[in-house]
């Protein structure tokens, strides 16, 4: 079963072109992606109907990025001094997984809608290999991701402003299944996190000693600000989802885009999350129906926690969400805010899983005996120590004990005035 969060892999080498879908392309295809979409989704027919699934409707641009997923190949029961590189469920029952590389490679396009209505709209192409190439996992995650968006944009409570919208898609000849997001931005969170890291270790090698005070507090606050609302308006896409019965499931510094990455412009931040190919339908009728590809692992790891009934399965499935958002809370309470390469999102989850058994204030006493770590300590301090009060509760080795992301979004170190 195929797990965990996605990594974006460099694309610095890719080279831009462009190509107009016609119906004798080799892209293109009769629209059966619309046949596939009515028998993949369980959304409203008005929602299914409004994605446009033609190919004569996209121009495809420029490959910009690729993913590739983590493989999660078996379970074992928890070792004193092991590296655990993932883990739920009460602390006695932490496991240690062996995580290989998937075979599911997914590249990202620039496009546009070429005609209709929404004529000039810029798209992300998402786009998942055939058959012949990754096998039926490609297929099935398409099929996922595609029916988790086509069902939560058929709320009647409108369309949730910090989710990516998909827009439609087609599929090729080879199987290939490209779904359409509306392009409303190009960078992840790890991108900002990447970006960040490296202006502070250009600011330190040239104004080590000449710094002004004032310009550094200035800074922190407004990195501190932007860090914030990122994490905050990440936070607004999980409730949303939580509140519609569906899982996220593959949540981490890639899965959150951003319309911008430039500190000053954060009033105008909106992040959105994307990446749904494995989320959880955990609707009571669902988890009555039994495990399946994608929930084989999940509910596995929530008997091992004590979660049998719905309920608690119910529970255990978004607590392990709020458990995957700790760590991304953590990661950019860290990483934007160290030198590059002092930090990292794995040696951060294994310093707190593995070395500080999930004690943040232990890990606190440690990131203050070092110099590099201080401007971190210095953000989770911020309403007196309101950041690391948040992590420890989103980190919380008891499932059960770990809040719901409704009262994460409430909770004062997002709310408050604590800059």
């Amino acid at each position: 079963m195929l797990f965990a969060t996605p990594h974006c892999l460099s694309s610095s080498t890719c080279v831009p072109f462009s190509i107009s879908l016609k119906p004798n392309s080799s892209l293109s295809r009769k629209p059966r992606f619309s046949t596939w979409v009515s028998s993949r989704t369980r959304s409203t027919p008005l929602c299914t109907a409004s994605l446009i699934t033609s190919p004569d409707s996209f121009e495809v641009g420029r490959l910009i990025g690729s993913y590739g997923f983590m493989n999660v190949t078996s379970y074992s029961g928890f070792q004193a001094g092991a590296d655990l590189e993932f883990s739920s469920g009460d602390l006695g029952q932490l496991r240690v997984q062996d995580v290989g590389e998937g075979s599911v490679k997914i590249r990202l396009y620039e496009g546009r809608i070429a005609q209709g209505p929404l004529k000039g709209t810029p798209v992300i192409f998402k786009v998942y290999p055939g058959k012949r190439a990754a096998g039926i996992e490609a297929d099935m995650m398409a099929a996922n991701e595609l029916n988790a968006h086509a069902f939560l944009q058929s709320s009647s409570e409108g369309i949730c402003k910090n989710l990516l919208l998909l827009l439609g898609g087609f599929e090729t000849k080879t199987g290939e299944q490209w779904l359409a997001f509306r392009g409303e931005g190009k960078y992840s969170a790890a991108d900002f996190a990447k970006a960040t890291s490296e202006k502070v270790s250009r600011v330190r090698s040239l104004q080590e000693n000449s710094w002004n005070p004032f310009e550094k507090e200035q800074a922190f606050k407004r990195r501190a600000y932007f860090v914030i609302r990122l994490f905050l308006g990440a936070m607004r896409g999980l409730a949303y989802m939580h509140n519609h019965e569906r899982l996220h499931q593959s949540l981490g510094p890639a899965s959150v885009i951003l319309n911008t990455i430039v500190e000053r412009d954060a009033a105008y931040l909106v992040p959105k999350l994307r990446d749904l190919a494995f989320s959880v339908d955990i609707s009571f009728s669902s988890l009555e129906e039994g495990p399946s590809t994608f929930t084989e692992g999940l509910w596995r790891r929530a008997s091992s926690a004590g979660a049998f009934t719905p309920m608690e399965k119910r529970a255990f499935g978004i607590a392990d969400d709020i458990y995957e958002a700790g760590l991304l809370f953590a990661y950019l309470a860290f990483v934007p805010f160290c030198e590059a390469g002092i930090m990292d999102g794995l040696s951060l989850q294994r310093l707190l899983e593995s070395t500080f058994k999930l004690d943040v204030m232990a890990t606190r006493e440690y990131c203050l005996a070092d110099d590099r770590l201080l401007e971190a300590v210095k953000f989770l301090d911020l309403g007196e120590g309101a950041g690391w009060e948040l992590l420890q509760a989103m980190l919380n080795p008891d499932f059960r004990k770990r809040p719901i992301a409704e009262a994460v979004v409430n909770h004062r170190f997002l709310t408050a005035d604590v800059l």
